[in-house]
């Protein structure tokens, strides 16, 4: 009996790439958090196996679940939100060229779905610092192909619409860029009033001969970002970084600055900010405080009313329920051990 040979091995190759992706795509999503939070016990624990067997028997997975959202959530967003809206104008781009196999970005978004894009720019609008949420404008455009042809299909009621958006936009920050202005913050300017501009032209598709260059540099530029950017979130400590009062034993006192691992009837455990592990006597402490680490202070003076540029809209609304104390001199005159 003849057998019939059609186009049946072609989807068969295209449904294989498609389960590809999909497999590359979300262990890409899954393994890269895990393996972040064990890199960071071991950068954590400066590298000493002893240290770092410590940490792991002491940090508790919520523990670290908790301080690897609140640290790498901004990371993992940003890589999401890239790869989204750079799919998007690859995939309608290479639409237009026949026998051109459609972009490694384009391929995760074909196999992403709706739910988990929209969480993804959610969790970006909720982590990310407020000086950096105008990209997201271009980004959203981008992803979701949003020209200002497709607001309204009569010109005058579509120029209106992006009057009346891209004014209430300007409205909204025009006191901040005017302070960011004066204080030649020439950087938040430009984030702050570029975005907008650019959403409305960053729709696809390109011109045919840019898309190949497109997507190997784009796909490129974005995987090194990330590998740069996860640098911060491996070396952010697991830890609360306190400064802990001390008597020496002669009358005089000690402030030891570091992370306090565990705390038993015997001994407090301290992790110092410059390594080694302290085992102080509990009836030895005469006091502890809390202390931001340098990644936490304010870069800039600007704010979007009444919320600090470099806050996230999280952490504005938490200062506004738990107003920040003023630093503790602990901190300040604390010398690292």
């Amino acid at each position: 009996m003849e057998q019939r040979t059609g186009p049946a091995p072609a989807v068969d190759d295209a449904v294989v790439r498609r389960e590809r992706s999909s497999q590359s795509f979300w262990t890409v999503v899954v393994g890269v958090p895990a393996v972040f939070s064990v890199l960071r016990l071991g950068v954590e624990a400066g590298g000493e196996l002893q240290t770092t067997l410590l940490l792991v028997a002491n940090v508790g997975p919520v523990n670290l679940v908790a301080g690897m959202f609140t640290t790498a959530a901004r990371f993992v967003s940003t890589g999401l939100v890239a790869v989204f809206s750079i799919g998007s104008v690859l995939a309608v781009s290479a639409a237009r060229l026949d026998g051109f196999r459609r972009p490694l970005f384009a391929r995760w978004l074909d196999i992403t779905p709706a739910w988990f894009i929209g969480a993804s720019f959610a969790v970006a609008v909720a982590t990310w610092h407020i000086l950096y949420l105008p990209l997201l404008l271009p980004a959203l455009a981008a992803t979701l192909q949003l020209s200002p042809d497709r607001l309204h299909e009569r010109p005058v009621p579509r120029i209106l619409l992006l009057v009346v958006l891209l004014g209430g936009y300007y409205w909204l920050l025009l006191p901040t860029v005017l302070d960011a202005w004066v204080q030649e913050e020439l950087v938040a300017v430009l984030l702050f009033v570029a975005p907008p501009l650019l959403a409305l032209a960053i729709t696809g598709p390109v011109p045919r001969l840019v898309v190949p260059p497109l997507a190997v540099g784009t796909q490129t530029a974005v995987l090194a970002m990330l590998v740069w950017a996860a640098i911060p979130v491996i070396t952010s400590p697991v830890l609360p970084l306190t400064v802990t009062t001390v008597d020496d034993g002669t009358g005089g006192t000690e402030d030891i600055r570091g992370h306090v691992v565990t705390t038993d009837d015997v001994n407090v455990v301290i992790l110092q900010e410059r390594g080694g592990v302290r085992y102080v006597p509990v009836d030895r402490v005469g006091g502890q405080v809390l202390c931001p680490t340098e990644a936490e202070l304010p870069r800039h003076r600007l704010w979007v009313r009444d919320f600090h540029v470099d806050d996230s809209l999280l952490e504005g609304l938490g200062r506004r329920v738990r107003p920040v104390q003023r630093l503790d001199a602990a901190c300040r005159t604390a010398v690292p051990g």
